[in-house]
Order: C-alpha cells, then structure tokens, then sequence
C-alpha cells in the first residue's frame, strides 16, 4: 500500500524539541551525497516532500515528517562530509548522538550506502556504534539503477563479506533507486508490521 499522506512538521537543532514521541518513528541517514532526500521522495512518492541539493551537506537540521497521520519519518544530517570545519562536523554528530538517543518511539535507524561505493570506514563505524548501543538499524542501499545485476549482486556480497567479518550475523539491508523506485515496497512492507506491534 503506498504512501497517501506525507507532510513536513520541523526542523530543529535540538532533539528535546522534536515533536512528543507519540507515534513510531523512523531516521534516515547516511553520509553526504548518499541520495537520502532522493530517496525519501521516492518512498513517500512525493517529488519534493524533502529538498534535493547538488550541494553536499545541505540537511544540517533534525526534519520530521508525518506519514499517514500514523508514524513520524525523521531526515537527519549526513555524516562525512568534509566541506565543513571541525567545529560544525562535531557539532552535527553532537546533534545526531543526541537525537538518537532521546526518542524512545524510534523503531529503527535506515543507514544509507551508495552501492557503487566500497564499504567505508565511516559507515562501517557509524554501524558498529549503533550495534554497541543496542539501537535497531538496517542497511539501505541507494543509487542501485547505475548497476548491472552482476555488478550488484557482487558489490553486495562483497558487502556483506565485509560486516561479518565484525559482526556474527550481517544487518538487513534493502536495495533501492529513487530512479526506479525499486525497493519501495520493501521498506514499506518493512514498516507497516513494526507500526502495528507499536499500537499494541
């Protein structure tokens, strides 16, 4: 079942004023240039609920939207991105350790990839450190449509390698295109029974 209702709610630099953790809530991040606002639009079906930037490091704020009138979708800042002074890096990760670890209705953390991109340091520590903290995550492959299916298949067992050689069991991962709007119904589906055992 697609997405009927999607609308912007806020945008804040402090987590204790996000909106009352009333509702299940989901947070998508990953670093700069991973395609999040692409695939946010993509998921909601909306072409501009979240605004796209050629400019890496654009979301620099905690965005809530509500979906459906039913559950909150959270864009967070991207990590990474090297454009930015020591000061304002430490201050987003400051921001983002904060937020994730303020919401008790946060039900899972999407950690975007750039499939064409060998596993890096950064995601694969960002990763760990969820792990560490006991916080609910999977992994969401972006800007699949610019490979072949050879490519894809090895890029991600190559991926998957790569985690268990820290972890015993690799995370969930979807693969999705905001170009194609593969993987669209995946997380959805991923979504909807999380929901459903929330209200219960």
């Amino acid at each position: 079942m697609p997405v009927k209702q999607a609308e912007f709610l806020v945008s804040n630099s402090d987590p204790a004023l996000c909106p009352k953790p009333d509702r299940p809530e989901y947070a998508f991040i990953g670093r700069s240039n991973v395609g999040k606002s692409s695939l946010i639009n993509m998921l909601t079906s909306r072409s501009s609920l979240a605004k796209i930037s050629g400019k890496p490091g654009k979301t620099q704020l905690i965005n809530h939207f509500l979906i459906d009138n039913e559950w909150y979708l959270v864009d967070l800042p991207g990590y990474g991105y090297a454009q930015v002074s020591k000061t304002e890096r430490e201050k987003f990760a400051a921001l983002i350790d904060g937020y994730l670890t303020s919401r008790p209705n946060l039900l899972c953390i999407f950690v975007l990839v750039d499939a064409r991109i060998e596993p890096q340091k950064i995601d694969l520590d960002f990763m760990a450190n969820l792990g560490e903290r006991g916080l609910p995550f999977v992994i969401v492959f972006t800007k699949t449509e610019k490979l072949n299916a050879t490519k894809l298949q090895t890029t991600l067992a190559n991926y998957r390698a790569r985690l268990l050689e820290e972890w015993e069991e690799a995370p969930q991962f979807f693969v999705t295109s905001a170009i194609t709007a593969a993987g669209r119904e995946d997380l959805l589906a991923f979504i909807r029974p999380l929901n459903e055992g929330y209200k219960k």
